[in-house]
């Protein structure tokens, strides 16, 4: 009974970690995805944003006192999927949940968004100190009960 339901949990976890890289794999050689959340009243925004992708776990870089963030303090459900500088959609719609990233995945992701977007980050991250805006990572999570395409 005992190796039953190890057996079975271990079989779910493997699950979700197959489903959520084979819908992932649709974001891999990106440069955009559409972030949509949602208003306190319901309304949807979707916002192009440059992200980076990391065992399993998509990281977003934006202004601390953005709307994307009062919106994420609100309502963690959004919905991602690739799209183009002007946020036409590339992909399929992915439902995950999004929080604040702690210390040391914003340190990590800050490293990755180094990597991916070279000197134009860099450029971006210039014109933002010298209009003191401070950064802020949001970690986008998904789970085989999460990850749906629409």
């Amino acid at each position: 009974m005992k190796s039953e339901i190890i057996l079975e949990c271990w079989m779910t976890y493997k699950r979700e970690i197959e489903l959520s890289r084979d819908e992932l794999t649709q974001f891999l050689d990106q440069k955009y995805i559409s972030l949509e959340t949602y208003k306190k009243n319901g309304q949807v925004v979707q916002t192009p944003v440059w992200f980076v992708l990391d065992e399993g776990v998509i990281y977003v870089r934006t202004d601390k006192n953005s709307g994307k963030v009062k919106r994420v303090r609100n309502n963690p459900n959004v919905r991602i999927t690739p799209c183009n500088i002007r946020g036409r959609p590339k992909g399929e719609w992915i439902d995950g949940t999004i929080q604040i990233a702690n210390e040391n995945e914003s340190k990590h992701a800050k490293q990755l968004f180094n990597q991916k977007y070279g000197l134009r980050g860099k450029m971006l991250r210039i014109m933002y100190k010298l209009r003191k805006i401070e950064f802020v990572v949001l970690s986008i999570h998904f789970s085989s009960d999460e990850t749906s395409r629409r």
